[in-house]
C-alpha cells in the first residue's frame, strides 16, 4: 500500500517519502536524507557520523535544535546560527585583503625590496637570445595586402611561434596539441595549416571563456580533429580526456599571449598533473606498447618507431612546450610554479607580491607611444580582428597606480621591471629544469610587434624528440 502524501505545512519531504510516493530511489547509504525538490534527487552530501543529514540539511534534523540562516556573506548557503562569527572570518565569500600598493612604501623599504631583487637575480643572464624566426604557412597572409597592422602583427608572432616549434622538431605527425587560452584558436589553425594534413594529428584548445568568431569553422570537415574543451586550466585533468586516454599520443603544449597565472596552470597542468600521473599509470615492461583500463594500445606513430627504433624509455608523454608570456603582473603566488625557486634566493610571497607588480614598469616607458595606438585599436576591434593582446591597456594602468615618479627615473623603473619579469620567469625555467626539461627563454618578436614578446620553450632533456641543434 502506498504511503500517505505530507500534509500540507509538514516541511520537506524525509528520506523515505519520495521513495515510497514517488517510486524514486532511497538516498544512497552513508549519503544525506534530504530530497532536494529541485533536482528531483537525494543530497548527495555525506553526513557527519550518526547524522542523518548533512551539514547544509542539518536543521531538517528533529533531533537536532540548532537553527541554520543564510550566510550574510553569500545566501546561497547556510550556516549555524550559533557559529556565524566563526564561519564569516573563513568564509570563501568573505572579502580577502588587498596588498600593499608599491607606493605606500617608503624610500628605505623600495630600496630594500630592490636590493633583495638584485642579489636573487645575480647570475641570471639579463639579456636574452634573439630567436625571431617564421613559418612558410603564414607567408600568404603576411603578404595579403588586405590585413591590417593589428593583424600583421599577430600573424609575425604566431609564424614565429611556429618557427620555433618547427626548429624544435614539434611539428610533425602523431602529436596532440593544446592549445591553453585558444581565445579564436588561430594559433591552432596555423599549425594545422603547417602540418599539411599530416597524419593522426589531434588539437585541443582549451579557453574558459565563450569565445565569439572562432575559426573552428574552417576545420569542420575534419571535426574530429579539433575539439574545444571550455574549462578554467587549474580545473583540467588532461587524463580524463577521451583523446588522450584512448591515443596515448605525445602532447606539445602551445599558447599565444598566456595571461599570468595561466602560464603557472598550464605548466603543472601538462609537467605534474598529467605527464607524473602518466607515467605511473604506464610502467610496462616493454617499451613500445602503453596500457589503459581497457585494453593495450600500440604506439605505432611516434616518430621513432616509424623510423624502426625502440621508444626510449625515458620517453614522456610531454613532446614540448611553446607559450608565449604575457602579463606578468597577474600572475599569483598560490599557482605559480617557481616558489621553490624564490625560496632558494631568500624570497617569499611578500616579495613576490611586489614584484609582479613591479613588472609593468618594463614597460612604462613606452607607453607614451602605444596610448593613442591601443585607443585606435579598443575603438576599432572587429569581427575580422584579433583580439587577444591586453597586455598593453593593462600594463599602462598599473604604472600609473604605483607610480614613484620622485624616487626613481623611467629608465631605472623600466630596468627593474625587466629584472622582475625575468626572475618569474626564471623560476618557471628551474621548475622545467627540475622535472626533466631543457628550459629556455629567448625574445620571439620585436618590442615594436609586441610588449610582451618572450618565449618559454621546453622540451625533455631525454626523449625520442629530437633535440634542436645549435
Amino acid at each position: 500500500m502506498a504511503a500517505e502524501p505530507a500534509a500540507p505545512g509538514s516541511g520537506p519531504r524525509r528520506a523515505a517519502e519520495p521513495a515510497a510516493a514517488g517510486g524514486l530511489r532511497p538516498p544512497v547509504p552513508g549519503r544525506c536524507g534530504y530530497f532536494v525538490e529541485r533536482k528531483k534527487r537525494f543530497c548527495k552530501m555525506i553526513p557527519a557520523q550518526g547524522r542523518r543529514f548533512c551539514g547544509e540539511h542539518g536543521g531538517q534534523e528533529e533531533e537536532n535544535d540548532r537553527k541554520r540562516i543564510p550566510c550574510p556573506l553569500d545566501p546561497k548557503h547556510t550556516v549555524y546560527e550559533d557559529q556565524l562569527q566563526k564561519h564569516l572570518k573563513k568564509c570563501n565569500s568573505r572579502e580577502k585583503p588587498k596588498p600593499l600598493p608599491i607606493s605606500s612604501l617608503s624610500k628605505e623599504e623600495l630600496e630594500d625590496l630592490i636590493r633583495k631583487l638584485k642579489k636573487a637575480s645575480n647570475g641570471i643572464r639579463p639579456i636574452l637570445k634573439d630567436q625571431t624566426l617564421s613559418h612558410q604557412a603564414l607567408q600568404e597572409a603576411l603578404n595579403d595586402p588586405k590585413n591590417g597592422e593589428s593583424a600583421f602583427k599577430h600573424l609575425k608572432q604566431q609564424a614565429s611561434i611556429l618557427g620555433n616549434m618547427e626548429k624544435l622538431h614539434l611539428l610533425g605527425p602523431g602529436r596532440c596539441f593544446i592549445e591553453f587560452g585558444a581565445g579564436r584558436g588561430k594559433l591552432s589553425h596555423w599549425v594545422d595549416i603547417a602540418l599539411q594534413d599530416a597524419a593522426n594529428v589531434h588539437f585541443l584548445l582549451v579557453e574558459r571563456a565563450t569565445t565569439r568568431f572562432k575559426v573552428d569553422g574552417k576545420h569542420r570537415k575534419r571535426d574530429y580533429i579539433f575539439e574545444r574543451l571550455q574549462v578554467d586550466i587549474q580545473h583540467l585533468c588532461l587524463n580524463k580526456v577521451p583523446i588522450l586516454e584512448k591515443e596515448k599520443l605525445p602532447v606539445v603544449g602551445i599558447g599565444k599571449h598566456l595571461c599570468g597565472a595561466a602560464t603557472d596552470l598550464a605548466l603543472r597542468c601538462l609537467v605534474e598533473s598529467y605527464a607524473t600521473q602518466y607515467d605511473e599509470r604506464n610502467e610496462e615492461p616493454s617499451p613500445k606498447r602503453f596500457k589503459s583500463d581497457k585494453t593495450d594500445i600500440a604506439f605505432n606513430n611516434s616518430a621513432d618507431e616509424r623510423s624502426g627504433k625502440n621508444v626510449s624509455e625515458n620517453w614522456k608523454p610531454v613532446a614540448g612546450i611553446v607559450i608565449a608570456l604575457c602579463c606578468h603582473h597577474r600572475c599569483q603566488w598560490k599557482h605559480y610554479v617557481g616558489r621553490e625557486f624564490f625560496r632558494t634566493v631568500g624570497l617569499g610571497p611578500v616579495e613576490f607580491n611586489y614584484f609582479q607588480r613591479m613588472t609593468s614598469w618594463a614597460t612604462c616607458g613606452m607607453q607614451e607611444t602605444i596610448i593613442e595606438a591601443s585607443t585606435i585599436e579598443a575603438k576599432s576591434k572587429d569581427q575580422s580582428s584579433d583580439t587577444e593582446e591586453h597586455d598593453q591597456v593593462n600594463n599602462r594602468i598599473e604604472c600609473s597606480s604605483d607610480s614613484l615618479q620622485g624616487l626613481l627615473t623611467v629608465e631605472e623603473r623600466k630596468q627593474i621591471g625587466r629584472l622582475c619579469k625575468l626572475l618569474i620567469d626564471q623560476g618557471r625555467i628551474k621548475y622545467l629544469q627540475q622535472r626533466g626539461y631543457n628550459a629556455a627563454l629567448q625574445y620571439y618578436t620585436d618590442s615594436t610587434v609586441s610588449l610582451e614578446n618572450v618565449l618559454l620553450t621546453a622540451v625533455p632533456s631525454q626523449s625520442s624528440v629530437p633535440q634542436p641543434t645549435a
